[in-house]
């Protein structure tokens, strides 16, 4: 076994080349035999897919250099569990972090092949939902960067989030086939697959004078199969792996059924199992949708598990020192299931007693949350869990029962109290909290800003806290500034190395050296062209895709991430109405040309973000073809966003909306991305909003609305917005406008309902807020107005930005969590 090698002893391969003439040659020759092309008949897919085999040839021996070290070294191993991994394309992450951009590029030209051209063929592997799962492959990079052994576990979705087109305005959703055309990145480990249990019954062994065991019987058994992708860090400090999780049936076909002309049936237990990773998050309204959740949930959790547990005894004789050799992250109550599973595998797998099994549990586990609001805690209902994992509701019952003796006998907990920390909650229908089940199960729980983690502590966690006080602690996310400054903004890239040298390229928290050049007018003026020439690319990239020009000299307003109500894109929308009744009463006005941008995917279910995104084309649509408007004021919703969208739109936000509902977004990375490459934030003080003000300086950054404090309040204490509304004229006419139909004239109630919820309810604030964020905008024209100011103040956020590096986060996960 590998462990038992001294990985100094074993052969090295020979260095490979990065001289471009052997590069080409190398290009010919997987197009060759690798894909079965001649040079005269390749198409750029083949170019494609041959480049990406000599890249990941280069970073292969890296990356078994980087196992046999973690293994002769005996280092601590970080595994990263998350059902969502936003990983986007691959090639030109790999390229640079490998540092052969110049010389890739090169050996293509040679070729006559443009490295541009084929790298945006390459597919963009939707595997997450948003910042999530973006964050998650961001600290997968940073991992790898700052040399830390690591795994990342989750599911190959064979269609990740959908695809988003528009009809009319609404959004329609398709399958996203990423894997249409294979992977070239990936590597199949049929050695690496594992039975993954469901249903069936839980038998008792022994008894009296013999220890007593629990043998689960499951009715369904499916495949866990593993393919690895390489996960370079940065100058090829350590490849990682991102392990996925591919469920195959037992047996593929039934013959017998086939044979006897049931053609379909014989085929269903091949359906049923991949149904399992056909799909990312399916849609979770039905009880056949929250199961399928559920499945998907313990599937890629199970087979995280047994392949942890499987490589720590290949190196070490027992799980006593598992603490010490493993680290297991939680990536929100998606992989809660992995608490009750590791207990079942300890004990009733490997024969360990209950009480030994949780304290290891413990020290192995830490846990993630990502937010606040109670839809988004998972919870499971109990007569669906006991079903489908009879043996882990038992697990549930036994730690909830030693929890809660626990908080009564030591800790004289009140009924109120012990009904919070309970994992079963019994407020109707009896549900497990998975929130819960995470907390009790690990010894850190991480909020990821400072708002959020207090909040945490106030809030959803707030008896539990007073249970487990050292547990709550903070991590503040952060964003790799590889792909989001380097790969993505190249111009401004080569302008920093120009005026500051390299040494942000290694450490993101040099850029403060930037600083002094602010109030350098010529700084600036370059600094303004680095924009110009992004905001050129996008204009000309909404031109090809939606027949929609755009002025790059406006302003451009971005606000792009997943629809929902507590994000408010529909303030936005608003204020964008009130903005255009202005500019068509006051024509005599100096008004600030601007370009509304917005793009974001609502889940299939979620009625009230599907019409936000048709109230936003609807809008868009009479904006846009109104001469009164003069090209003043454009609304551009680009469908489809993903990565590669997020990386052409970035570098050309002038104004970065980042505009929540205070005390709601748990963190926010859109936000640095922004102001890392040079945007102006207009943001409530939410989020990781709090710490960029702190860092970037409050006269930087425009900050409006109430805060989380005061939201709390005004709810406790009876919220009256139809009193706002009618003392806000502006605010008033905007929603008469929208509620009677003046965008909608095909159905004039269309967006009534929408509007009924301001007046009635205003959970988001969006009344309460509407007034001092429509100031809050003048003032940004007030700054757009003096180019000096704007670009100091821009130039100024791009400096101060560099603590907000997920290479930063890590290391703070990797010494005070981890211990790695």
């Amino acid at each position: 076994m590998i462990n038992n090698l001294n990985a100094a002893d074993l052969p090295r391969p020979a260095p490979r080349s990065s001289n471009p003439e052997i590069m080409a040659s190398e290009i010919i020759e997987r197009l060759t035999y690798r894909i079965g092309k001649d040079v005269k008949v390749a198409k750029p897919h083949d170019w494609l897919t041959a480049t990406i085999l000599v890249v990941r040839d280069r970073i292969i021996d890296k990356w078994m250099e980087s196992t046999r070290k973690a293994y002769a070294n005996n280092s601590k191993r970080v595994y990263y569990l998350s059902l969502e991994f936003l990983i986007g394309r691959l090639m030109r992450d790999a390229i640079s972090n490998i540092g052969l951009m110049h010389e890739i590029r090169d050996a293509l030209s040679s070729l006559g092949v443009d490295l541009d051209v084929i790298a945006g063929l390459e597919p963009d592997a939707a595997l997450g939902n948003g910042g999530l799962g973006r964050l998650a492959a961001c600290f997968m990079e940073s991992m790898a960067t700052v040399d830390i052994p690591a795994y990342g576990y989750g599911i190959r979705y064979v269609h990740g989030l959908f695809r988003q087109q528009m009809a009319d305005g609404w959004q329609v959703e398709l399958p996203e086939t990423w894997l249409a055309h294979g992977n070239p990145w990936e590597f199949e480990r049929r050695e690496s697959s594992y039975e993954i249990g469901f249903g069936g019954s839980v038998e008792t062994i022994g008894g009296y004078e013999d220890p007593q065991r629990f043998v689960w019987k499951p009715a369904e058994r499916v495949i866990a199969m593993a393919y690895d992708t390489p996960v370079v860090g940065w100058r090829g400090t350590r490849v990682n792996t991102l392990r996925l999780w591919s469920a195959q049936p037992i047996d593929p076909i039934l013959l017998a059924a086939f044979n006897a002309g049931d053609h379909i049936g014989a085929l269903r237990e091949s359906n049923k199992a991949e149904s399992l990773t056909r799909v990312l998050y399916p849609a979770d309204a039905t009880p056949a949708g929250q199961e399928l959740r559920l499945r998907q949930e313990f599937f890629f959790s199970s087979a995280s598990l047994q392949d942890i547990l499987r490589r720590h005894l290949q190196q070490y004789p027992d799980f006593t020192s598992l603490p010490d050799k493993v680290s297991i992250q939680l990536n929100d109550t998606h992989p809660a299931i992995s608490i009750a599973e590791m207990i079942r595998l300890l004990c009733d797998v490997h024969g360990l007693e209950f009480e030994e099994a949780w304290k290891i549990t413990q020290g192995t586990f830490s846990y993630t949350n990502h937010t606040l609001l109670p839809e988004a805690l998972e919870s499971w209902p109990v007569p669906l869990l006991e079903r489908l994992l009879p043996r882990h509701m038992q697990i549930v019952y036994a730690i909830n029962a030693n929890t809660l003796l626990f908080a009564r006998k030591e800790k004289k907990m009140a009924d109120q109290q012990i009904r919070s920390i309970s994992l079963i909650d019994e407020g109707g229908e009896r549900r497990v909290r998975m929130g819960n089940l995470a907390f009790i199960g690990s010894h850190s729980i991480n909020g990821v800003s400072a708002l959020h983690t207090d909040l945490m502590k106030e809030t959803v966690f707030a008896d539990l806290h007073s249970l487990y006080p050292d547990r709550i602690n903070n991590k503040t996310n952060g964003i790799t500034p590889r792909r989001w400054l380097m790969q993505c903004n190249p111009g401004l890239t080569s302008l920093l190395r120009e005026t500051i040298g390299d040494d942000f390229l290694d450490d993101a928290e040099k850029l403060t050296a930037l600083d002094r050049f602010a109030d350098d007018a010529g700084f600036r003026e370059k600094f303004a062209e680095v924009k110009r020439l992004n905001k050129v690319r996008l204009a000309n990239t909404v031109a090809q895709r939606m027949g929609i020009r755009v002025d790059p000299s406006a302003m451009f307003d971005i606000q792009i991430k997943r629809i929902h109500e507590y994000k408010r894109q529909l303030l936005n929308l608003i204020e964008t109405v009130a903005l255009y009744d202005q500019i068509r009463s006051h024509p005599e006005l100096d008004w600030v040309p601007r370009v509304k941008f917005f793009a974001g995917k609502a889940a299939p279910s979620y009625h009230n973000a599907k019409l936000i995104i048709k109230l936003a084309n609807d809008i868009a649509r009479v904006i846009n073809n109104d001469p009164a408007v003069r090209g003043l004021l454009k609304v551009v919703f680009i469908p489809n966003y993903n990565v590669s969208l997020a990386e052409i739109m970035v570098p050309a936000a002038d104004l970065s909306e980042q505009i929540s509902t205070a005390g709601m977004e748990a963190s926010g990375t859109g936000n640095m991305k922004f102001a890392l490459n040079g945007a102006l934030t207009i943001g409530t003080l939410d989020g990781a909003n709090v710490e960029m003000r702190d860092h970037v300086g409050a006269e930087n950054i425009v900050i409006f609305g109430m805060t989380a404090d005061e939201v709390a309040k005004a709810r406790a204490e009876g919220h009256n917005p139809r009193a706002i509304i009618e003392g806000s004229s502006e605010l008033s006419q905007a929603l008469s406008s929208i509620a009677s139909g003046v965008f909608s004239p095909d159905d004039r109630s269309r967006f009534a309902g929408l509007i009924d919820g301001i007046y009635n309810s205003d959970w988001f604030m969006v009344a309460a807020d509407f007034d001092a964020y429509a100031n809050a905008q003048r003032e940004v024209d007030a700054i757009w107005s003096d180019p000096d100011s704007w670009y100091a103040k821009t130039v100024r956020n791009t400096a101060r930005m560099g603590w907000f590096s997920s290479d930063r986060t890590i290391r703070q996960y990797a010494t005070e969590i981890w211990r790695a």
